[in-house]
């Protein structure tokens, strides 16, 4: 009987792990480990760039869903989304109103600071009657997310010059529905400047939410 404890013993003082942890020095050192390793990765992190400044957006006044005046000056100090649709495009516009609805819902936590802004590229039919019942089919917030008409002498020059953006129309009427535009997300700062491009995949709606926080975390 006393062989087989003594075998037991031997197994068991014979583990270098056990041995290991019995040490008070061990612990001291995997403590300091412990709290260090976090403050060095924090220390030595390289955080993203800034995002480049692209273009100001020049002011502008438009009208809204509710047939109210809307602009820069109401745009003043936030941050937006802006997007050109129009609410008879067949093609890409119904994915990017979807996509736009998901953003609303993930823009949530950030208070006032940030709008989601649609403009037309359609301004002779959708009217603010139009774009209120789009916005209504959308559950878009009033408080978040506008929808802007104006007339094309208005419009055209704000989008390809302001925003930096396509819109082309066709040349026969019949064809109204060939409108080319933007499918793009343009990322505008507190101070109407573009800061940046996005599609609809789902990375680039990431990469624009991540650019987003850092932009209003560097207020």
């Amino acid at each position: 009987m006393a062989s087989v404890t003594a075998k037991h013993e031997f197994i068991r003082t014979g583990n270098w792990p056990a041995k290991l942890v019995s040490r008070p020095w061990f612990w001291v050192l995997f403590l300091s480990f412990s709290f260090a390793y976090p403050i060095y990765r924090s220390l030595n992190r390289t955080l993203p760039g800034k995002l480049p400044i692209i273009a100001k957006v020049p002011e502008f006044k438009l009208t809204d869903e509710n047939s109210k005046p809307f602009g820069s000056s109401e745009l003043k100090g936030k941050f937006y989304l802006a997007n050109f649709i129009f609410t008879r495009c067949p093609s890409v516009c119904p994915k990017m109103l979807e996509e736009n609805q998901k953003i609303q819902k993930r823009i949530r936590g950030t208070g006032k600071k940030v709008k989601i802004v649609t403009f037309t590229v359609d301004p002779e039919f959708d009217t603010p009657q139009v774009l209120f019942e789009k916005a209504r089919k959308l559950k878009a917030s009033p408080y978040v997310w506008k929808f802007l008409t104006g007339s094309k002498d208005e419009l055209l020059p704000l989008y390809r010059d302001g925003f930096k953006v396509p819109v082309e129309y066709p040349k026969e009427e019949v064809d109204i529905y060939d409108i080319a535009h933007s499918e793009k997300i343009v990322l505008v700062d507190d101070e109407g400047q573009i800061r940046g491009y996005y599609g609809y995949g789902k990375d680039d709606i990431n990469k624009l939410m991540i650019d987003l926080g850092l932009l209003i975390n560097r207020m």
